[in-house]
């Protein structure tokens, strides 16, 4: 049958023809090999322009790579052939005695073998060797001896126990039962030479070498991890002794990793403990996991301040540092970060803010303006109160020199430099200081030094008082005692000239009777008449300066105005101003004190005096009186400049006056209005439509009696 027949393309292909083509398979795979190398560096070649250039030689080096491993890989095919070819001419004299020609060429081919594969072991940048179970050392490569610094020869046919302190023969023993049980093994072995101190880490692979079913020895590759794993100790080492806290986590929040400090930090006694908390117990505030980031988080460096809550449950604030640590598909697997505990100085901070707060408001309670000048001459500090005592903002003086401020006093700027200097370690100065509205204080200063942590001196500290109260209280207390000295002498002279007085009317009037002459008898009236009026003047005078009686009485404001008139006519003629009393008739009594309405009368007087002769000459003014259902007035209009409309609502206040520096206290109409008050009347100011300012005082109408 044609299925028996034999295969002519089957039978024509013997061992030779089969050789034949398996070396041209391997001409045309290696020749492939070197066809798309090429090509591949020709297609490159243009664009090593645009490449760095320490770049451009990754292609030429893949192609001298891919010649070279042809070479190398053919003249391998040559070696094995050439034995294989013995092997076969053996095979086919089996039998026969090889001849020493052949023995010469299999010993040759062997040889070629050995140096082959010393080279290739030995062009390996890793250790590689093979030792028998007892620790004999059978082959080494290059990278061996250049580790322990000696040569092929030393080392062949040794124990490697002789070179090796550390893993220890007994170390190897213990483990080599497991070796020979799974004839694999692979792992990180830590090397130490003898004579060295240092010891090298190396990532080893073992295979059994076995003849037969039985392993007679083991082949090494390692690779040196010194470096990497001295790096590795050494960010353990600083991982574990960080004072900061150091954690890695997942993006849902879970610790995967936390040091030593942030155990501690957190108040936990085990890492494990820790480790195992779930993340929302960690969270002070609900919400999401405050270690782990959100769905879209970028992963980017964040710094932020977050609560963590401790084991015990109290709250810590930490400042939290981290980023994020990606795979190599770009998925971020973890976060890393750094966890700083600032409760405490949170807690400094607030009470640093308090205790500040508590300094500030300690400061603008302080009646007395507080400022540092620092050696520049220029204020650091300026108190509130400098709105009330100066009429300017702190604000506005701060940065400002002493100097350089708007009607600054040469005596604050004298008491500075007295101080600054350390001529006095303590000066204080009185002077006169104009506010920003136009009026005039009185400032008492008082300065020390102010010094630094060194003791230096670093600018000068200076509370300043407004004393303009305690200095007219002071002026009004000595005008008072004047004015009580003076009725008390008043009150003696009145009754020294009321007997001169008496005695000049009586002549004069006895003279008037016995003398014929008409000329005298007129020069003896006028006598008598202004002796009448001295007496008059004499009564009002002891009328003024007497003791106010206790209580109020029935009085006849007519006649209260007339006596205070009398006592002011002389600086009226004088001052060229003339005075409209217009008396109407019917006016009914008041009731009152007529001491104090006199000295509410003669303050009213005296101020349409200065207003008239602020502006002019001469001036007029007009007295009125009046009444109303059950009440009387007395209004007082002067021709003068009129009160000016922004200081209108002010002129009753204690100590506000509109006169210069020495003109005037501040107090006449402050103590009109409560004379009037204690009377259950009112004193009004107002402005006249014709011009000039008129007072007005309203006093109860007195009961008929």
């Amino acid at each position: 049958m044609s299925l028996d027949r034999p295969n002519p393309s089957r039978t024509s292909r013997g061992p030779d023809n089969l050789e034949r083509e398996e070396s041209q398979l391997w001409r045309w795979a290696l020749g492939f090999m070197l066809v798309l190398a090429v090509a591949l560096s020709g297609l490159l070649w243009e664009r090593l322009e645009n490449i760095p250039f320490q770049l451009r030689a990754i292609p030429i080096g893949v192609l001298i790579l891919s010649i070279l491993f042809t070479v190398y890989a053919y003249g391998r095919r040559r070696q094995v052939s050439e034995l294989k070819g013995l092997l076969h001419g053996l095979q086919e004299h089996v039998g026969a005695a090889p001849s020493e020609e052949q023995l010469d060429q299999l010993s040759q081919v062997i040889l070629r073998s050995q140096r082959n594969f010393k080279e290739l072991i030995d062009s390996f940048d890793d250790p590689a060797c093979a030792v028998s179970l007892d620790g004999t050392l059978r082959t080494v490569n290059k990278r061996i001896t250049e580790i322990t610094g000696t040569t092929y020869a030393e080392l062949v046919g040794r124990k490697i126990y002789d070179f090796v302190e550390e893993p220890t023969q007994a170390d190897v023993e213990r483990s080599l039962g497991l070796f020979l049980e799974k004839k694999r093994w692979a792992g990180t072995v830590p090397v130490r030479l003898k004579n060295r101190s240092r010891t090298l880490y190396f990532e080893c692979v073992l295979n059994g070498i076995v003849k037969g079913d039985e392993v007679v020895g083991v082949s090494m590759l390692g690779r040196d991890v010194t470096e990497q794993r001295e790096k590795e100790l050494r960010f353990t080492e600083l991982f574990e002794t960080l004072q900061e806290g150091v954690y890695f986590s997942t993006p849902e929040g879970l610790l995967l990793d936390a040091n030593p400090a942030l155990v501690n930090m957190l108040g936990y006694a085990e890492k494990r403990d820790l480790l195992t908390t779930e993340p929302a117990a960690l969270n002070f505030d609900p919400g999401q996991p405050v270690l782990g980031r959100a769905l879209d988080d970028r992963g980017g460096v964040r710094t932020r301040e977050i609560k963590l809550r401790r084991k015990d449950g109290t709250a810590a604030t930490f400042l939290d540092s981290s980023r994020a640590v990606w795979d190599t598909s770009g998925n971020i697997i973890r976060y890393q970060g750094t966890l700083v505990d600032i409760t405490e100085k949170r807690k400094m901070e607030r009470q640093l803010a308090q205790q500040e707060e508590f300094h500030s408001r300690l400061l603008e309670s302080f009646p007395d303006l507080i400022l540092v000048v620092d050696l520049q001459e220029r204020y650091t500090f300026v108190s509130s109160r400098a709105r009330d005592l100066l009429g300017y903002e702190p604000e506005e003086m701060v940065g400002k020199k002493i100097s350089g401020m708007e009607d600054h006093s040469p005596e604050m700027a004298t008491l500075y430099h007295a101080v600054v200097s350390g001529n006095q370690a303590f000066a204080s100065a009185e002077y006169g200081a104009r506010h920003r509205d136009g009026s005039w204080r009185t400032m008492r200063a008082a300065g020390s030094q102010l010094v630094d942590a060194e003791g230096n001196i670093s600018g000068v500290i200076i509370s300043v008082r407004d004393i303009t109260v305690e200095r007219k209280l002071e002026q009004q207390i000595v005008q008072s005692e004047r004015l009580a000295a003076m009725g008390a002498m008043i009150g003696g002279v009145a009754h020294e000239l009321n007997n001169p007085l008496t005695s000049i009317m009586g002549v004069s009037e006895l003279l008037q009777d016995t003398e014929t002459n008409e000329t005298s008898r007129k020069q003896l009236a006028m006598l008598q008449q202004q002796a009448r009026r001295a007496a008059e003047i004499v009564q009002n005078l002891t009328y003024f300066s007497r003791p106010p009686a206790p209580g109020k009485s029935r009085i006849n404001l007519v006649e209260v105005v007339e006596r205070t008139l009398n006592l002011h006519a002389y600086s009226l003629r004088k001052n060229n101003i003339t005075v409209d009393f217009l008396k109407e008739p019917g006016v009914p009594y008041a009731l009152g004190d007529p001491h104090q309405l006199m000295q509410v009368f003669l303050n009213l007087i005296l101020n349409a005096e200065h207003a008239i002769r602020e502006v002019r000459d001469k001036g007029t003014l007009r007295i009125r009186l009046g009444r109303a259902e059950d009440s009387v007035w007395v209004s007082f209009h002067d021709d003068g400049p009129g009160i000016p409309k922004e200081t209108l609502a002010s002129i009753f206040d204690p100590f506000y006056t509109t006169k210069r520096p020495g003109r005037g206290t501040g107090l006449g109409l402050s103590i009109c209005k409560s004379v009037m008050k204690e009377h259950n009347g009112t004193v009004e100011a107002a402005n006249a439509p014709d011009g000039g300012a008129v007072f007005t005082v309203t006093l109860p109408v007195s009961p008929a009696g």
